[in-house]
């Protein structure tokens, strides 16, 4: 019995610590405020406007690359409610259209809507950073299932956005996604 109490705890404990170490010192861990004091504010009526090219891959639950895409985006911005228009193509020729509404309030805060995100995203601008954290319903091609998704994108030295995005489904990371941004002319 008391081999068996012993591995139970052990079990539990490095479960918790598990835990803590990604609510507490991993990717989501990181908060707007961390990055309010560290650079030139993102702006995303500026830096997510025009015309613009994004490149950049998937990876799977095993951190292995699932999928590949480039996409060209129009953004277009009356006074701080922006529609961005989406169309991917990914490495297996697929092809898919997306149209986000965000709407930017004075204080930073933002909201994220489109048709495959489950109800209205959220998030905020803080120094060179936007975060949005949303729902997002894959299509029934990909299994139809519902991520929670946290979506980081900070602005280089150069004007250039670096995305990084986490899927999760019941807490557990699914997919990831790193792609950059940046003004067409500049491709």
């Amino acid at each position: 019995m008391t081999s068996t109490f012993a591995f139970a705890t052990g079990l539990v404990a490095s479960v918790l610590v598990i835990w803590l170490l990604g609510r507490y010192a991993a990717f989501r861990a990181q908060r707007p405020e961390d990055y309010a004091e560290s650079g030139p504010s993102f702006d995303i009526r500026n830096r997510l406007n025009g015309d613009m090219v994004c490149e950049g891959v998937i990876y799977g639950p095993t951190g292995r690359v699932s999928s590949r895409f480039f996409a060209d985006m129009t953004v277009t911005w009356t006074g701080n409610v922006g529609v961005m228009k989406e169309k991917f193509q990914y490495d297996s020729g697929a092809i898919q259209d997306r149209e986000w509404r965000l709407t930017v309030a004075n204080d930073g805060s933002i909201q994220a809507a489109a048709p495959d995100v489950i109800g209205v995203g959220a998030g905020r601008e803080s120094g060179p950073t936007v975060l949005l954290n949303y729902r997002i319903k894959l299509p029934e091609s990909s299994g139809g299932h519902v991520l929670d998704t946290t979506d980081w994108m900070y602005v280089t030295p150069n004007g250039s956005i670096i995305n990084r995005s986490q899927f999760r489904k019941f807490g557990i990371k699914v997919a990831e996604l790193v792609a950059t941004l940046r003004a067409k002319e500049a491709a």
